[in-house]
């Protein structure tokens, strides 16, 4: 006797492109090591899952792609800075950008910085700052999880993923 009851199903829309890309400069601390400042060519992808809308989508290409395309615009060329970490301290003043660590100091022009709300600038979180942007700017009812990956060096990848259920 067969089962009668219909599969569950989710879709996907997936989102990489060559110019969904950012470059820029950053430092981590690990312990109590600092690493020097440096810098990667990011690339970055997303992921939503959700049922189909009335015209059969789960979501619009071309919508995810432009969102995130804003938000990598937004960090490329800059030194992205953390202002959670509980031992790096920032001090922004008119056009400029004091970074204390420990004995170590560092002055950036103000523009040529982001200022990201999270407590290292790792992969992981940058996909995780990424990804909550994504969530404030576009319409998520029928989605069930995003998914943000951030690659710093080729092959090297990590990302966050929210459950929207």
């Amino acid at each position: 006797m067969a089962d009668s009851r219909r599969p569950q199903r989710t879709f996907t829309v997936d989102v990489t492109k060559d110019h969904l890309v950012f470059s820029a400069g950053h430092f981590i601390t690990i312990g109590d090591f600092c690493e020097r400042i440096h810098g990667h060519n990011f690339r970055v992808a997303a992921q939503v899952e959700g049922t189909l809308d009335e015209n059969g989508f789960v979501f619009d290409f071309i919508a995810l792609r432009d969102t995130l395309q804003k938000h990598c615009e937004a960090l490329d060329h800059r030194m992205l800075l953390p202002t959670r970490h509980p031992t790096i301290l920032l001090a922004v003043q008119d056009d400029e950008i004091e970074v204390r660590y420990e004995n170590r100091r560092w002055i950036f022009p103000k523009e040529e910085c982001a200022l990201l709300p999270i407590e290292q600038t790792t992969v992981e979180l940058i996909a995780q700052w990424l990804g909550e942007q994504l969530l404030k700017h576009l319409e998520t009812s029928n989605l069930t999880s995003l998914t943000v990956k951030v690659e710093e060096n080729f092959g090297q990848w990590a990302g966050c993923k929210f459950d929207l259920t």
